[in-house]
């Protein structure tokens, strides 16, 4: 039996109204199938840096983000600060979901250019003086994440336990930084406490480390270099020069005691990543707020020394500060 004339229009209405339906729950699964995408921005290349931001993609992919489901620009900016926020434009350009901002100044250029987008931070040593957020405990903005403030009174006490007679301590840093004069806040205070005389030793980009480094020369009893980005991407450099004459060199992290620095109390960065990426994880799958997530610390340190830098070095490491170690490279 045929459909009457009269309510054939109503039909075709009816059929179109299917159709509409149609395309549009296929479009809600078509959005739901989308990748994820992240924008991962970086200061500059170095190892404590780069383990850090594998740690956050290890992170994810271990629940689920990897292949077909997630997709990364990962951008470093070598340096620059304007290459920085280039960067940072571009991610909002490309409505990324998400954004990894590895380094204090990276995280800075990013949060100049979106309130939006949600940002994770790492390797940020003062996300508040940095002014990232309004406080540890409550963000109060589009960012949170990790902190990697170093226990800057076990490294310089650290000198102590290996040379006991030294009294004047040289660091390096980029006054241009905002993590590197937090550190040096707390070195100052540090070194009066323990009666080191700490001198300073300022430096504006990465190839004016090794002239830095020589200038101590003569002053100072062994040299510290703090988590600066500018410094450590140039370690190296300082390497040299505490090898040559003999300055005990502590790091500020445990990668640069691979690179060849003596002795450092540290933070992990892989695991500092993996602890960014659980927080990355809460806001893609629960809808957290990075305004109510406190900024997160780690809570453990490991010791690390380099037997092979303590001979170049003309260092004798006590036995029992081997003997203590959680990481000996030979």
């Amino acid at each position: 039996m045929g459909v009457p004339r009269w309510d054939m229009q109503r039909l075709i209405k009816g059929l179109g109204l299917i159709t509409v339906l149609v395309v549009f729950v296929s479009g809600l699964a078509l959005a739901a199938d989308a990748p994820i995408k992240i924008g991962v921005t970086q200061i500059v290349e170095h190892p404590a840096l780069d383990m850090a931001r594998k740690g956050f993609i290890d992170e994810l992919a271990a629940h689920g983000y990897e292949g077909d489901r997630v997709i990364y620009d990962l951008q470093n900016a070598q340096g620059d600060f304007a290459t920085a926020q280039a960067i940072a434009e571009k991610f909002v350009n490309n409505q990324v979901d998400l954004i990894l901002a590895i380094a204090t100044p990276t995280a800075q250029a990013t949060a100049n250019v979106t309130r939006r987008i949600p940002i994770l931070i790492t390797a940020v040593t003062d996300p508040v003086a940095a002014g990232l957020v309004d406080s540890i405990e409550l963000p109060g903005t589009n960012v949170t994440g990790t902190s990697d403030l170093t226990p800057v009174y076990s490294q310089l006490a650290l000198v102590q336990d290996i040379v006991p007679e030294a009294k004047r301590i040289g660091i390096l840093y980029n006054p241009g930084e905002t993590n590197s004069l937090v550190q040096l806040d707390l070195a100052r205070v540090a070194a009066k406490e323990l009666d080191l005389v700490l001198v300073e030793a300022p430096v504006s980009n990465s190839s004016g480390v090794h002239q830095s480094a020589q200038a101590l020369i003569g002053r100072v009893d062994a040299i510290y270099v703090p988590t600066d980005n500018t410094v450590v991407s140039a370690m190296e450099s300082v390497i040299m020069v505490a090898e040559t004459t003999k300055l005990p060199l502590i790091a500020g992290e445990t990668d640069s005691v691979a690179r060849g620095a003596l002795a450092t109390v540290s933070l992990d960065y892989y695991s500092l990543g993996r602890q960014t990426g659980k927080m990355a994880l809460k806001i893609l799958e629960e809808g957290a707020d990075p305004a109510t997530m406190p900024i997160e610390y780690l809570e453990d340190v490991s010791l690390a020394l380099n037997l092979g830098a303590a001979k170049r070095m003309g260092v004798t490491l006590p036995a029992a500060l081997i003997e203590a170690a959680d990481k000996i490279i030979e």
